[in-house]
């Protein structure tokens, strides 16, 4: 599959600095971790990277569709609904997941450890009007 990189200049130059460097370099943001999801895009086919927040737990990993409060979901959120097979760089290892969204209590828990390691969320939620924000986790597909 063809990669097409990002239209934003900041994310195409962190996640080639991220995979250069096995996330020695590109790592983070505001001084936070971040993880590389990389997925199929929905329309076009072709693989898509993404930079996000790193929320981990037990090997499981979560990741908002935030957008930083925009009222639209990001395009990486439909990607992931089409094709719930994705890829994750966490500092230089690199495994394959599959998403799903959580509910209920496993959703409430999982947001409340999103917004302990990013404390922008809350703000985000605000911001997004009446959209409510996703999370999707990502298990090992290995496991499944």
């Amino acid at each position: 599959m063809e990669y097409e990189p990002s239209p934003s200049e900041r994310v195409r130059e962190q996640v080639a600095l991220y995979e250069a460097t096995g996330g020695r370099e590109g790592g983070t943001l505001e001084g936070r971790p971040v993880v590389i999801l990389t997925s199929r895009g929905a329309k076009s086919g072709k693989v898509r990277k993404t930079p996000l927040i790193r929320i981990e737990q037990d090997g499981v990993y979560a990741v908002t569709a935030s957008a930083a409060g925009s009222p639209k979901h990001p395009a990486w959120y439909w990607n992931v609904q089409a094709d719930p097979l994705v890829r994750l760089q966490d500092g230089d290892r690199v495994r394959e997941f599959r998403a799903r969204e959580p509910a209920g209590e496993e959703l409430a828990r999982w947001w409340a450890l999103a917004e302990a390691h990013w404390p922008h969320y809350p703000e985000y939620r605000k911001r997004a009007g009446g959209r409510v924000i996703p999370l999707l986790l990502l298990e090992p597909a290995d496991l499944g």
